[in-house]
């Protein structure tokens, strides 16, 4: 298909020249002499390039720039001067311009411009695609979960991947934290070099630093022959060092060294070894406590911390507990040769009432036992805790169920929304004890307002419209201020700059 492009310009040789030379590029080329004919043309259709001239007769070539990104951001303009007009040309920039070129214009210097001008908006396009289809994914790399805060996890996996940063990847025991470090490892550029994985706290105290540095022959009692360790096995591939806050406090500052220095040595060797290896690292306890108990120490975290991804528990995701128990139904009954065909209603329903406080590792084992005790048929119970302080209100997956997908329409009705929010105030006394139940009647009135979703329509998010309005709403409160709008929102800095990139929200307007 070929790339379209639109021509601005009043003066009409150089109108006809530029439409022959880009014409003659392979461009689908549009040509308007004024700029109000030439708004009507991006309206009407999806330009790859606009080239427009800095002086239209009816408007000036950088409100042009600005309409044009209003109507079509994703679109690049390039804006063609005169002589002695480069600070007007600046100015069209910072209004959105992708660059400018002086007359006489040099077609070879212009087509560079016009081919790098394309291919950033081919990018950008590409980027959305990907984001629609992340959007819409119950499972990636091998993760399984459908949830908004996994979305966003698998967001930044597809961010970083490619890159060498470190990533250090913090949640509870058995949320799945190895599982996330293989999507890292598979996705990135190193995928085909291995991927070597070192529990720290498995490994013996006094013998840690030489299975890790590996050793040569002689070097300390019972090193009989030369030794690689795990660095050197991950040569080229990547390091996962779980739990490393286990690792003991002396070697810290070796490992350390080997991420600054990108080099190492064996013990009872002086000659350096080259570290080629991406570091991933994990963790089920909060680093800066860890840091306090002199557990970790602190400048190591910040060199292992160029990445962080936070998996939720999965009381947290209860929304996806019934397609992970789908999926270890599936691999259990293969595994086991089973008849089992599916869960009934009660054991969906012990799943949606259950904390699960081992995370997806408890659910898993969970499911293993169902297969391994059913006889065949349907799985009627799960064996599972029922005392109270066990349970997670099944709501939580229900509303999540109800809502997702479905596009909010809002209806004006702020006096309706207002004695709701005031009465339930009053019924609980002040704003302060009365905020679950103000957050449930704004759900509600959200949900009240959702259409019927019509049979095989796209799936919307309606978690990520709140999460946009919720952004913009906290950002004009504290006026643009991110760090009061983060504090607001109870969240950390970084996060609410993630969303308001993710919402591509301006928060200066």
């Amino acid at each position: 298909m070929a790339f379209k492009a639109l021509v601005v310009d009043d003066d009409k040789v150089t109108l006809e020249l530029l439409t022959y030379q880009l014409t003659a590029e392979g461009f689908e080329t549009v040509s308007a002499e004024n700029g109000t004919a030439g708004l009507e043309y991006v309206r009407e259709s999806d330009f790859d390039i606009i080239l427009t001239d800095l002086n239209l007769p009816d408007m000036s070539g950088i409100e042009m720039v600005r309409q044009s990104k209003q109507i079509s951001s994703q679109t690049e303009i390039i804006m063609v001067t005169g002589f002695g007009s480069t600070e007007k040309a600046i100015e069209a920039t910072k209004a959105g311009a992708f660059h400018y070129v002086e007359k006489p214009i040099d077609f070879d210097e212009l087509f560079l411009l016009v081919q790098k001008a394309v291919e950033r908006k081919q990018q950008t396009r590409e980027i959305q695609e990907l984001r629609g289809k992340l959007a819409s994914r119950t499972s990636y790399e091998g993760v399984i979960g459908g949830a908004r805060s996994m979305q966003n996890i698998y967001e930044i996996i597809e961010n970083v991947a490619q890159s060498d940063a470190s990533i250090l990847i913090l949640g509870e025991s058995g949320t799945g934290k190895e599982v996330i470090a293989n999507a890292i490892h598979y996705k990135s550029r190193r995928a085909t070099k291995p991927f070597i994985k070192v529990n720290c706290s498995a490994l013996p105290k006094d013998l840690i630093e030489s299975q890790l540095f590996g050793h040569v022959k002689g070097s300390f009692t019972g090193a009989n022959s030369d030794k690689v360790g795990y660095i050197g096995q991950a040569n080229g591939g990547s390091l996962l060092l779980d739990e490393i806050g286990e690792m003991p406090i002396d070697l810290q500052p070796k490992l350390l060294r080997v991420l600054q220095e990108k080099v190492y040595y064996r013990v009872g060797s002086d000659k350096p070894q080259e570290a080629d290896f991406r570091l991933i690292t994990s963790t089920n306890r909060s680093p800066f406590e860890a840091i306090k108990e002199g557990a970790l120490r602190e400048d190591l975290y910040y060199r292992i911390n160029t990445i962080e991804i936070t998996i939720p528990p999965l009381r947290e995701r209860m929304e996806d507990v019934p397609m992970l128990a789908e999926h270890f139904l599936q691999v259990y009954a293969e595994k086991y040769k089973s008849p089992v065909l599916r869960f009934a209603q009660a054991a969906y329903d012990q799943m949606l009432n259950y904390s699960w406080r081992g995370n997806v590792r408890e659910l898993e084992h969970v499911i293993e036992r169902a297969v391994l005790l059913s006889k065949g048929g349907a799985i009627e119970y799960l064996n599972v805790p029922t005392d109270s302080a066990a349970t997670a209100p099944a709501q939580h997956f229900t509303a999540a169920a109800t809502a997702l997908g479905r596009e909010p329409v809002f209806e004006s009705n702020a006096t309706e929304t207002t004695h709701r929010v005031e009465a339930a105030e009053e019924a609980n006394g002040t704003a302060e004890s009365a905020g679950s139940t103000i957050y449930e009647e704004f759900g509600r009135m959200i949900v009240d307002h959702l259409p019927e979703p019509a049979e095989g329509a796209e799936l919307k998010d309606v978690f990520n419209e709140i999460e946009n309005g919720v952004v913009v709403a906290a950002l004009k409160r504290t006026k643009g201020n991110k760090q009061a709008a983060a504090n607001l929102l109870g969240l950390y800095r970084p996060r609410l700059y993630g969303m308001i990139k993710r919402h591509k929200i301006d928060s200066k307007s």
